[in-house]
């Protein structure tokens, strides 16, 4: 594949611009684009800037709206329902987002539960910014359905992100951002193009058998993380961010890429915890570290892959695009230069 290399702000102004082309408000567009450019800095480029021309694809069709006017609805101090009226994801979610931390600050603890949305990208972007604001955070999504129910061979589930960030005063945060298969749909589609095997345990087929045919797998489904417990954690994910929520859930959820003109009605859960108000910062940073240097002085089963918090790599990956640039599929970066009308 490839590459090109991009300045974080001209990136960002990049996808804004694409966005504001595309419909959007162009203050809400800079939102948006932010948690993809984000995604971009920590190397996740599946659900970064090349998400750009999916969302606005379904535009035309009427299956997203991106001049949508997203409302916060608070219900309690420290509880608000956000509705996503069908807008583009990340800006839906920059809104989740603003509301429970707005419920932190009040209350010490705050929720904010998402109706109406669309994909909102990775979970990763808006725990680093919760924890920039010294808020912990627990984040999910439902998805279209793509995960059997343990034991059946048909899908009920999405593979349902979700994440747990702690913020870290004066260093990187620690950031837990995953789904619950054991490989995310966009990683078997990319091994599908490029006529690549799947590695064995990460999909069955549509008769439920486990297969390493990533075309094959396409049709059938996902294998949740860790068998029965990733099941049972997806459908509790459901439970919190699509029935709680008022969103669809399970095979209510609508499929993007079956359905682009239909509104898919995610649901998301944003729980933020405000540590600023549980000690002051140089305690929490000491505690950090002390916490980071166990972790880091387990021997290591390989001496070449010295051992890692969660998310360690993608925060290495985010220091090192901030310092020599942005790096991303070359294709991407045209297609939306070609949105933004700059080519």
């Amino acid at each position: 594949m490839t590459e090109a290399s991009i300045a974080e702000d001209k990136l960002l102004d990049l996808a804004t611009a694409a966005l504001t082309r595309g419909g959007m408000r162009a203050e809400e567009a800079a939102e948006a684009a932010r948690i993809l450019v984000l995604a971009d800095l920590f190397g996740l480029r599946t659900h970064g800037i090349s998400r750009i021309p999916q969302y606005l694809g379904r535009v035309p069709l009427g299956g997203i709206d991106p001049q949508a006017v997203v409302q916060v609805e608070r219900v309690a101090p420290a509880l608000a329902i956000v509705h996503g009226r069908n807008g583009i994801g990340p800006l839906v979610g920059m809104r989740g987002l603003d509301a429970a931390l707005e419920g932190a600050r009040a209350a010490g603890i705050g929720a904010a539960l998402v109706r109406g949305s669309n994909h909102f990208g990775p979970i990763m972007p808006y725990a680093f910014l919760a924890a920039e604001q010294g808020c912990a955070s627990i984040i999910a999504s439902n998805a279209s359905t793509t995960i059997a129910p343990w034991g059946g061979k048909d899908t009920r589930l999405g593979n349902n992100p979700m994440g747990i960030g702690v913020p870290n005063p004066g260093g990187d945060p620690v950031i837990l951002d995953m789904a619950l298969s054991v490989a995310a749909r966009a990683k078997i589609r990319e091994h599908a193009a490029r006529g690549e095997p799947l590695p064995e345990g990460w999909a069955a087929d549509a008769e439920g058998r486990p297969t390493t045919d990533a075309a094959a797998a396409l049709k059938g489904f996902l294998l949740p993380v860790g068998g029965h417990k990733g099941y049972g954690l997806a459908v509790m994910v459901d439970l919190l961010a699509g029935l709680l929520s008022g969103a669809a859930y399970l095979t209510h959820v609508r499929a993007w890429d079956k359905e682009p003109g239909v509104a898919q009605d995610l649901g998301h859960v944003f729980i933020a915890l405000d540590t600023t108000k549980l000690g002051d910062a140089a305690q929490m940073a000491a505690r950090m570290a002390d916490f980071a240097a166990i972790i880091h002085a387990t021997p290591p089963a390989d001496p070449a892959r010295p051992v890692m918090l969660p998310g360690e790599r993608e925060m290495e990956s985010f220091h090192r695009a901030r310092r020599e640039g942005v790096r991303v599929s070359a294709a991407d970066l045209r297609r939306v230069e070609e949105i933004a009308g700059t080519v």
